[in-house]
């Protein structure tokens, strides 16, 4: 159920790739044909970031709730923020740490001062898909600390891994960092994470953004046939017609060559990815007694999503909403899944604003 991609080998302690041309930056003098063939194996090993969150399994519905506050956001620039923080090298510089946890090793980035904010990724993905204008954007407000969920990269792998044994990994990462209590934004699974982590360790978080995720009610809306699809073809152009919408061309090549810029870029390993696939099933089927008690979230949280996410309807956003007492939603039109990088320019300083 997981497209067939190159996957780039995981950094090695100084941060820098293990080898083999596919990790290596061309120069300028570079062939072509190497060029074009490096950029397209890149790309298409991005197709496993589309699956965040998406359990491929139907799912019972029910009516969507209705949120506490709901708002719209006229569409902007694609264009990130600009500040001093996005307009240095940023994250992309940072090496990559490792902490040990009683649930294992944990690998992770940080960049910025303040409030510590914790960025969880989604499906398949490693801390080289964060794209590095967004973390820079909040890394001049925030301690931004990036890492990597169980078995990718450096982080130790958790079996069983469901949603609520990732979150329990989370928890110990926050403890061994002496965090205390930290901001919490997810993106899709990484959303479900974040979900989990409130109901199952309060104390740790102060502030909760859920980007593109579903509620772990068993109540989620189906991920539609045409996007289910679409987002398991082998063409990176198809992929990343389901990450953004028709017409956003310059967002798609934005987020691209964003994550590129990591030196040595990399996803998560296949067995990995295809754990990660039953637990967001098991969590969006309701098999994960967290996710049926996000009505005992009492932290302030913000729900966001495009309202062309083709893996995420927005019913769900609704519903996750209306589940957490004074919850706040926002949509951004013409956006989809990865509408927190397409519509950066306006999605972090909401997130700069609810957070304070």
């Amino acid at each position: 159920m997981i497209s067939n991609f190159h996957r780039i080998p995981a950094a090695s302690v100084s941060g820098v790739p293990r080898g083999g041309p596919a990790c290596e930056r061309s120069s300028p003098m570079a062939v072509l044909g190497l060029e074009l063939e490096r950029v397209r194996r890149k790309t298409l090993a991005i197709s496993v970031v589309a699956l965040l969150a998406v359990g491929l399994t139907a799912c019972s519905s029910t009516g969507p709730g209705k949120a506490n506050t709901t708002s719209t956001v006229p569409p902007t620039s694609s264009a990130p923020p600009t500040t001093s923080a996005s307009a240095s090298p940023g994250i992309t510089s940072v090496r990559v740490q490792v902490v040990e946890t009683p649930d294992g090793r944990i690998a992770y980035r940080q960049l910025g001062n303040g409030t510590p904010l914790l960025l969880i990724m989604g499906l398949g993905g490693s801390i080289d898909d964060w794209e590095p204008a967004f973390v820079n954007a909040l890394a001049s407000h925030y301690r931004v600390i990036v890492f990597n969920n169980a078995g990718v990269g450096r982080t130790s792998p958790l079996s069983p891994l469901t949603i609520t044994a990732m979150a329990a990994q989370t928890s110990a990462f926050i403890s061994a960092l002496g965090l205390g209590r930290v901001d919490v934004l997810g993106w899709s699974m990484g959303g479900m994470v974040a979900q989990a982590l409130t109901v199952v360790h309060p104390s740790q978080v102060s502030r909760l953004v859920l980007a593109a995720t579903q509620p772990g009610t068993g109540h989620a809306l189906p991920v539609p046939s045409a996007a289910a699809a679409d987002v398991l073809s082998t063409n990176p152009a198809t992929v990343l017609s389901v990450l953004f919408p028709p017409g956003q061309a310059a967002a798609e090549r934005t987020y691209v060559n964003g994550i590129l810029s990591y030196p040595g870029y990399y996803e998560a390993p296949r067995d990995t990815v295809l754990s990660q696939n039953v637990a967001v099933q098991a969590w969006i089927s309701g098999a994960e007694s967290p996710g049926h008690l996000v009505g005992a979230i009492r932290v302030p949280t913000l729900v966001a999503d495009g309202t062309l996410d083709a893996l995420d309807p927005v019913s769900n956003d609704r519903m996750l909403a209306a589940a957490i007492p004074g919850a706040q939603l926002v949509l951004y039109p013409a956006a989809g899944h990865a509408f927190l990088f397409q519509d950066a320019a306006a999605f972090v300083p909401r997130v700069e604003n609810f957070l304070g």
